[in-house]
């Protein structure tokens, strides 16, 4: 039996990290080979040229999944009744650009696409990838006032995704063996990627890795910077990496998370277990149930390394707020 057709926003469909995307939503990554799926596909009018060549590259691979494309350069005509949205579109820090003027100049980008996200059909779930994506899914969530909140998410999981392979290569285990890895707050060099709840196998990864220092100083600050660093040597941003980490998020948010397992995605701190002030978006250790519900795991407790290193990111995060106040 046929699938209906699910329809998939993606932002800044000209960009590296979607090029690394769509073709692997068009071949079924996301939901399987019986999931039929409709691209629609948004760039600005100075690189929808770009775009078109894009598309044909989508038509040319003859994906049988895919059921039709549609590009735009207006987000009110292209996100009628999307079932997805995944916005990877921002602006850039540019030289000399302090993060309030990349918060307000990407503030009015996702309040423009908040109000388009109001013709998505009322289920659709919206993951925010272009940074400051905690703050920019705040500000799209607000003028969003037809979607229910709980729909709507940053992503951290490629911070879930350094962590992991951090801990693999230092333990020197399979990628595979690492489990209960998260990461707490935002999605910037605040981040806290917590090491005491994770697990190699079904040993505490301290029990493994002994070495307590290195967590709480290499560790953390690798992951924290570690887009930093591939900028570094690479001259570009991570794109192939991001797209990975947006196909596993996009999994985790639909499909049931495997028993004793978590995800990390950044999701609205309202009645958080936590005591993370409330109206953040904020990412917590997660599992999806059964209906596609996405829940913050309960009951890890928080050793004061880690509440220290929460509440800074959690501040970071309530300065960003106030920076855009006016746009709420």
């Amino acid at each position: 039996m046929t699938q209906k057709v699910k329809r998939v926003v993606v932002t800044g469909g000209a960009g590296q990290i979607a090029y690394s995307l769509l073709f692997r939503i068009a071949s079924g990554e996301i939901w399987g080979p019986a999931q039929p799926v409709i691209l629609h596909i948004l760039e600005v009018p100075e690189a929808i040229k770009a775009l078109e060549g894009v598309a044909m590259e989508l038509e040319d691979g003859s994906y049988p999944l895919l059921q039709g494309i549609n590009i735009e350069t207006d987000p009110h005509l292209l996100f009628k009744d999307i079932d997805t949205a995944i916005l990877i579109g921002a602006k850039p820090r540019g030289p000399g650009m302090e993060r309030k003027d990349l918060l307000g100049e990407n503030g009015k980008i996702f309040i423009e696409q908040g109000k388009a996200l109001n013709k998505a059909s009322k289920n659709a779930k919206v993951l925010v990838v272009g940074n400051p994506c905690n703050t920019n899914c705040l500000i799209a969530m607000h003028h969003a006032k037809e979607l229910p909140k709980e729909n709507f998410f940053a992503m951290t999981r490629l911070d879930e995704n350094r962590a992991r392979a951090l801990l693999a290569k230092k333990a020197k285990v399979s990628v595979s063996d690492v489990h209960h890895v998260c990461i707490w707050g935002n999605h910037s060099a605040t981040q806290v990627p917590d090491f005491v709840h994770a697990k190699i196998g079904k040993k505490k990864v301290e029990e493994v890795i002994t070495d307590k220092a290195w967590f709480e100083k290499e560790f953390m600050e690798k992951v924290q910077k570690r887009g930093a660093e591939v900028i570094a040597a690479r001259g570009k941003s991570s794109a192939a990496s991001a797209a990975q980490a947006i196909l596993d998020t996009t999994k985790a948010l639909y499909i049931p998370t495997p028993k004793d397992e978590v995800h990390s995605v950044a999701l609205l701190s309202d009645r958080n277990p936590y005591g993370v002030q409330p109206g953040l978006i904020f990412s917590f250790p997660c599992r999806t149930v059964e209906g596609g519900k996405v829940e913050i795991v309960k009951g890890l407790e928080l050793t004061p390394f880690l509440k220290e290193k929460i509440a800074l990111t959690e501040k970071e995060l309530l300065e960003e707020k106030h920076l855009i106040s006016h746009l709420l």
